[in-house]
């Protein structure tokens, strides 16, 4: 007969998942009040979503001073970490979605917003996402991807157009086709090693000599395909414009940020591992969709006629940009691509934060689309200021001195040239100068050509809340004076992740 276990509260470590019960605490509690009372101004769901982020954050927080005492923590049966890579995703995540609420203030009455079950769903999805970045359980993973997945399909939907219930359908259907790759390939190295723990299936893998390689190899390129089905990886990426287009200008860009990071953690820790230990064959396909990635985006780009499905392939550009640093992966490289992502997370938000704010709920006469480029023709004469901030964030993506985006490329290409990778750093700079003409392009419409009648007729002016102008004002913000926090945030960044072994 087996004798009981008693396993102590203490031994659980439980503050490993304080940080992820917040969120959900937090959506428990917004169903609740509604349920009480329904019909209650959405700008209390915002403030209660905001409240609890940031008791979030300060979760986040006082894990890194955890770390920083005791280095890498386990708890919860040893599902939970607490380690650099956790803490410094978990923290742009929760900082870019703070960012991203207020935008449900906006003056304009879109729906969705309006709804406590947009809020409650967005609380579970960062709950997800949390749950992604701070295990090395496959398991744990992928119930972290489903759970967040789950929630954004149905955030996509809430927008209530006929290309959102396309979008969601299209993004349901990709996500599904990516879980079963995922289960197939963490099936494979569970059946390997007997272990569904990253560290331990590496410590199997070294152990024996990498002498089952053939499984190896069908388990990575499970795993190789469901990740980059989720980031948009050429050829994976089909669903990305689209879902894109159909989601609120405000999703789409929260979207191109926060749950790419998670992804790319992941890949981080399942990929790394595989490229040091010798898996040529990883190395070679990781490097090709790479080059594929940034290079096919940006010529898909040039030919794009509306401004939001031009930044849909644009961030597939960037997260091209985001997977050479994993492929590099190098401490340099891997704290380049932190420090990257940080910077493009003010930038794009930035950007679609614009859109939202033009965004109308009819179509414009003579526009087949919501943000076509003749939408923006001449908005320095119609709209001075928000031709200028949109110039911004385009001059910022487009890699230009001395704005956000170039310290985040530089620091990039640098990595790839200091290990070698000379001629991937030149595919990086070649691809930095294509996207820029189609940057350059909504600035020439909005500075050289004149106003079109009908078309630009509805202006910026008056169509963001005061909450929408502040956001997209703090991002410009640290758009323009990134230079100066680049040094303190290498900093910081580069010490978690050196401790976390990366």
């Amino acid at each position: 007969m087996l004798e009981p276990v008693n396993i102590s509260l203490e031994s659980l470590n439980l503050i490993t998942l304080f940080p992820m019960l917040v969120p959900v605490i937090g959506a428990l509690l917004i169903i609740i009040i509604d349920i009480i009372k329904g019909g209650l101004d959405k700008s209390l769901y915002v403030s209660i979503a905001l409240l609890f982020l940031f008791i979030d954050f300060n979760a986040v927080l006082t894990s890194a001073d955890t770390f920083a005492a005791n280095g890498t923590v386990m708890g919860v049966f040893d599902m939970m970490l607490i380690d650099g890579l956790a803490v410094i995703s978990q923290l742009i995540m929760i900082g870019a979605s703070m960012l991203f609420l207020p935008l449900a203030l906006s003056a304009k009455k879109f729906h969705e917003t309006s709804y406590p079950e947009f809020f409650a769903l967005f609380l579970f999805m960062i709950a997800g996402l949390q749950f992604m970045v701070a295990t090395d359980s496959l398991i744990l993973i992928f119930v972290g991807l489903e759970t967040s997945s789950l929630a954004v399909y149905a955030l996509i939907a809430m927008h209530n157009r006929d290309k959102s219930f396309e979008a969601a359908v299209k993004y349901f259907t990709m996500g599904a086709l990516a879980a079963g790759f995922y289960s197939f390939g963490a099936m494979v190295f569970y059946a390997l090693t007997g272990s569904v723990e990253i560290n331990e299936i590496a410590t199997v893998l070294a152990g024996n000599g990498y002498a089952d390689m053939p499984y190896v190899l069908v388990g990575t390129a499970f795993l190789l395909a469901a990740l980059g089905f989720k980031v948009g990886l050429i050829p994976f990426h089909t669903w990305t414009p689209d879902v894109y287009e159909g989601s609120s200008a405000a999703m789409a860009g929260f979207m191109s940020i926060v749950p790419k990071l998670a992804i790319f953690v992941v890949s981080m820790r399942i990929f790394e591992f595989l490229i040091h230990s010798g898996v040529i064959w990883l190395e070679i396909v990781l490097y090709i969709l790479v080059v594929l990635t940034m290079t096919m985006s940006n010529i898909w780009a040039l030919v794009q006629t509306d401004v939001k499905r031009m930044l849909a392939y644009s961030s597939i550009s960037h997260g091209g940009f985001v997977m050479a640093a994993i492929l590099i992966g190098t401490t340099q490289s891997n704290t380049a691509l932190f420090l990257y992502w940080i910077l493009f997370s003010f930038t794009n938000l930035g950007a679609f934060g614009m859109l939202w704010m033009s965004r109308q709920k009819d179509l414009a006469a003579g526009c087949s689309t919501d943000h076509s480029y003749d939408r923006f023709a001449g908005m320095i004469k119609t709209s001075p200021m928000a031709a200028i901030l949109m110039g911004l964030f385009m001059l910022s993506l487009a890699g230009l001195p001395p704005f956000a985006l170039f310290w985040g490329k530089l620091y990039i290409i640098s990595s790839a040239v200091t290990a070698g990778y000379t001629v991937l750093a030149f595919v990086m700079a070649l691809n930095s100068a294509l996207a820029g003409y189609y940057y350059l392009k909504l600035i020439v419409y909005m500075f050289m050509k004149e106003p079109i009648d009908g078309v630009n007729a509805n202006t910026y002016t008056g169509n963001g809340s005061m909450a929408v102008k502040t956001i997209i004002g703090f991002a410009a913000i640290g758009t323009i004076f990134a230079i100066i926090a680049v040094d303190p945030l290498l900093e910081f960044i580069t010490a978690l992740v050196y401790n976390s072994g990366y």
